[in-house]
């Protein structure tokens, strides 16, 4: 497969696997959303290839960049299905992941009134949301500096996604987050990615089920 990283806007990707044979999920709308230097591109792709070549399902990606690359605002749009993707453009985000106050103000009105948003702690501030979403959060720029490495905040931040949704299956992910990361830094992203799941694990087993955000993620057997 090409990689997402040489693809300018969008792409969308038929490789399949029979890794998870059974698993199927509906298409679902994401967000990913800070400032550059963040890894908020580099969370997309990983996501997007654990669907697409770990997980038996397609994606499509599509990026924007602020006016600076490092420091600038970006954000990426990921729809994930178990069919080929027609439309790469999210409408109305079914999660957003927010890494940056600008980032929350920007898209936190686009999320579905019952979606889920996930929020770097330490740098954003939830107030002023409709609707009933599920809100999660994490501080992931601390756990990655305690790690050693601030630069795999994003790997943290994924891991906290695949533990909160359950919309893709971890060790579909964690091959992702190896796959797409140079070797010299594969370890310690791979901790970080371990960091934000143990946490996420943690958070949601003390929190109340959530039907419609398990329903994303089913099996057809």
């Amino acid at each position: 497969m090409k990689d997402l990283r040489d693809v300018p806007q969008s792409k969308i990707i038929n490789h399949q696997s029979t890794i998870l044979p059974g698993v199927r999920m509906r298409l679902t709308e994401i967000r990913i959303a800070g400032f550059g230097g963040q890894g908020v591109i580099l969370s997309a792709i990983v996501l997007g290839k654990a669907a697409s070549i770990y997980q038996d399902a397609f994606a499509t990606m599509t990026q924007n960049f602020g006016p600076e690359a490092r420091g600038g605002a970006c954000s990426a749009q990921l729809i994930l299905a178990d069919s080929p993707v027609l439309y790469p453009y999210v409408t109305r985000p079914d999660i957003l992941v927010v890494m940056s106050q600008e980032a929350y103000n920007r898209f936190a009105q686009e999320l579905k009134p019952e979606g889920t948003l996930i929020v770097e702690e330490d740098l954003v501030r939830v107030s002023d949301l409709k609707g009933d979403p599920k809100v999660y959060s994490i501080p992931a720029t601390r756990f990655a500096e305690e790690l050693g490495k601030r630069l795999v905040l994003n790997s943290v931040m994924v891991g906290f996604f695949t533990a909160v949704t359950k919309l893709l299956d971890a060790d579909a992910v964690r091959k992702a987050v190896a796959d797409s990361v140079p070797p010299s830094s594969r370890e310690m992203n791979l901790k970080a990615f371990q960091k934000g799941f143990e946490y996420g694990s943690t958070v949601l087993g003390g929190a109340p089920a959530r039907p419609d955000l398990e329903a994303l993620a089913y099996s057809s057997e």
